[in-house]
């Protein structure tokens, strides 16, 4: 390809939200550097799209960030580091922690001694997840008819901030908190430049949805298929939701501000404004969908929070940023992105990031 100048590097970048930074900066005429292992079925059909919008941009490599030396090889000429690639189900986490454990830990670790060994010290941003809280025991909780609530009026109005002690219930938690450690540590105690955010429930094009990873998109897909949803628990639990472009917004900020937020971990969400519980998305999709979806049931899962909601007010502090997307405007633009994709509904399911 030629392509020897530098780039920007997406670990995972094949995915869902990968997809997204990547297509942020082709557009923008910067090179993009994927390294993906292409372990979620039908995610080669992204790179194929991004290779074929934009020719010359694009150095995909298939490779795993357990490889230590393709992990140095991909960070030597990059400007900039999006640290993605992550095994991301709590369910598959508990059927293999080991696996679980060396993609999202020793994985990191592999992209964070590259990044120590760089001459370049390309900047880090690492995605880490809500999930590194626990249960939110602490948090006392009332019930509406559709929804969770807090019984204290502060977090219910602002949600929770990154005081919120760490617990790191599942293997996944634990995998995925260590990694979030590991970065803010290799910041504090090697200078690296890095930051961490712990992201609520994103969503968006070139999410396909499981019932493990992505469930607005999953329940969306559910509904424009005519099949069932299987809620696990009541429905009631509460999420703050972000649209993908809001999120792709936010991390670019915080690596182009890397020097003011370096060794920092931002709650990442909708907030309190983009907040809704599982039984009030379903009320939506059934609105722009003009179908009943059915439902099924089943038990409440391990370590799943009843109620979630990001206190932004750090990363907006930090970043001069803000949600842009409400959810009706972004359940519609995901919508008509999956009607402009309609083999996607009909095919069987598939498991995509």
């Amino acid at each position: 390809m030629g392509m020897q100048r530098s780039y920007i590097l997406v670990t995972g970048g094949a995915g869902f939200i990968g997809t997204n930074v990547a297509r942020s900066y082709l557009q923008e005429g910067t090179s993009v550097h994927v390294l993906d292992n292409l372990s979620r079925a039908g995610v080669e059909q992204n790179i194929a799209e991004l290779t074929r919008e934009y020719p010359g941009q694009v150095l995909f490599t298939e490779g795993d960030v357990r490889d230590r030396s393709a992990v140095e090889r991909a960070v030597s000429s990059a400007t900039a580091v999006y640290h993605l690639a992550a095994q991301v189900a709590v369910t598959t986490s508990l059927d293999d922690p080991e696996a679980d454990l060396q993609t999202n830990l020793i994985g990191t670790m592999n992209v964070l001694e590259a990044i120590r060994r760089s001459p370049f010290r390309p900047p880090l941003l690492f995605t880490s997840t809500n999930k590194v809280y626990g249960k939110l025991a602490p948090v006392a909780l009332g019930e509406c008819a559709l929804r969770y609530q807090p019984a204290r009026d502060t977090q219910a109005t602002k949600g929770v901030n990154e005081d919120q002690p760490l617990e790191f219930l599942s293997p996944y938690g634990c995998s995925k908190g260590s990694a979030d450690q590991y970065v803010l540590d290799y910041a504090r105690s090697y200078g690296l430049p890095a930051t961490v955010f712990r992201m609520s429930c994103i969503y968006g094009p070139y999410q396909m949805g499981s019932e493990d990873q992505g469930w607005v998109a999953h329940f969306l897909r559910q509904a424009l298929k005519e099949e069932p949803i299987t809620i696990y628990g009541d429905g009631k639990q509460v999420r703050d939701l972000l649209f993908v472009g809001d999120l792709v917004n936010a991390m670019r900020l915080a690596v182009d501000k890397i020097a003011g937020v370096s060794g920092e971990a931002f709650n990442v969400g909708g907030g309190t404004a983009n907040s809704v519980s599982l039984l009030e998305v379903i009320e939506q999709i059934n609105a722009l969908t003009g179908r009943n979806v059915s439902l099924h049931r089943g038990p409440e899962r391990l370590g799943d929070q009843r109620w979630y909601v990001s206190d932004i007010s750090k990363v907006s502090a930090y970043l001069q940023w803000s949600p842009g997307v409400g959810v009706p405007e972004g359940l519609r633009t995901l919508y008509n992105w999956y009607l402009g994709r309609a083999p996607l509904i009909t095919q069987d399911e598939v498991q995509i990031a």
